[in-house]
């Protein structure tokens, strides 16, 4: 873990600088979408090069860099930029995201937002924590005292109609719906309490690998829209605090 928070520290300091100047280039919109690509870059470099210097026979599964093979036991899962658009659009609302698999089993995650320095982390059988403070998932049972988030596709992406279907279904029942641009805060979120539950379809495995340890450590529940573990092969998930599970995957499923 110290290895892993050490890593991300460092990409996170170049990220702050890079997002302090996305401001200034918001007048030519290809100058802030190439800088942004450049920033997403940096951090996925840094990341790699300090990773692969502690743990040099750990393989990598990259957002921007595909899979970068291993020892074939032990893989990093990483999106060094989580919340891309909000980044380029001056939105403080954006995420490190680092997994580390043994297996095919998650053993540990971080998500960090270095703007608010909020640093979400989890180790199997060690609980979830925000920087010093031990996490729980929250304890509501009923649904309209609930709120939820999700994420919705944009353009070039599939089932537009699907999706805002579901947020009807939900929003009819619930306290709301939140669509935040990160997936792997959405979940760190969750963990957290202050959400209770989340969901989504057509995302990665480096959008939700971090996340999906932090909801187990704080004692919630994530399932693919079956119910079954295969959330990082079959591309969806439902995260909860475990008490309303099943009315989620009733309502989105």
């Amino acid at each position: 873990m110290h290895v892993m928070e050490a890593a991300v520290r460092k990409a996170a300091r170049r990220l702050v600088r890079d997002f302090g100047e996305v401001e200034h280039l918001q007048v030519s919109v290809k100058g802030a979408a190439d800088f942004v690509s450049t920033a997403d870059l940096n951090a996925e470099r840094t990341l790699v090069e300090e990773l692969s210097k502690a743990r040099p026979r750990w393989g990598f599964l990259l957002e921007e860099g595909g899979e970068k093979k291993g020892d074939g036991q032990h893989v990093f899962v990483i999106d060094p930029l989580d919340g891309t658009t909000n980044f380029l659009h001056g939105l403080p609302q954006f995420a490190i995201s680092v997994a580390a698999v043994k297996d095919d089993e998650i053993i540990a995650g971080i998500v960090y937002n270095p703007i608010s320095d909020e640093m979400f982390w989890a180790e199997k059988g060690q609980g979830a924590w925000l920087n010093e403070r031990r996490l729980r998932v929250s304890v509501r049972k009923k649904l309209e005292e609930s709120l939820f988030a999700t994420g919705l596709p944009f353009k070039g992406k599939p089932d537009h109609d699907v999706t805002l279907a579901q947020v009807g279904r939900v929003l009819a029942v619930s306290a709301g719906v939140r669509r935040m641009g990160a997936a792997s805060l959405d979940l760190a979120y969750v963990a957290a309490g202050r959400f209770d539950g989340y969901w989504e379809e057509n995302i990665k495995p480096w959008d939700m690998a971090a996340g999906i340890i932090l909801v187990r450590e704080a004692g919630g529940t994530v399932t693919d829209m079956k119910g079954d573990h295969a959330m990082m092969q079959r591309g969806d998930v439902i995260a909860s605090n475990g008490q309303l599970h099943n009315d989620m995957r009733k309502l989105v499923g």
